[in-house]
């Protein structure tokens, strides 16, 4: 089922109701930043046409685990720049992960 840009910039401001973003003091409207992202993914998926349904939700499952992952990476960062603690269940996450090596 395609989805067009738009559509998609609506289900990310609805899912940012539940999850918000921090935008902080960043040189950009929201709101163009949300149409650059929702026009990329719907570009990307569009290039998917010769995919299995199967891949084609593989190949986006990877993607968004690779953007969690930076997202995770980046905001440990910026904790530790700054250094600010980390919350209680960050830290058992972090504590979890550096246990299963």
């Amino acid at each position: 089922m395609p989805i067009t840009p738009q559509q998609l910039e609506v289900l990310i401001q609805e899912v940012e109701l539940e999850d918000p973003i921090d935008f902080a003091d960043l040189p950009f409207e929201e709101e163009a930043l949300r149409a650059l992202v929702a026009g990329r993914l719907c570009e990307m998926t569009a290039s998917m046409d010769g995919f299995s349904d199967e891949d084609r939700q593989l190949s986006l499952l990877a993607v968004a685990a690779k953007l969690l992952l930076e997202n995770l990476v980046l905001h440990v960062q910026l904790l530790r720049r700054d250094g600010v603690p980390m919350n209680d269940s960050s830290a058992a996450l972090l504590r979890r992960l550096r246990d299963d090596k």
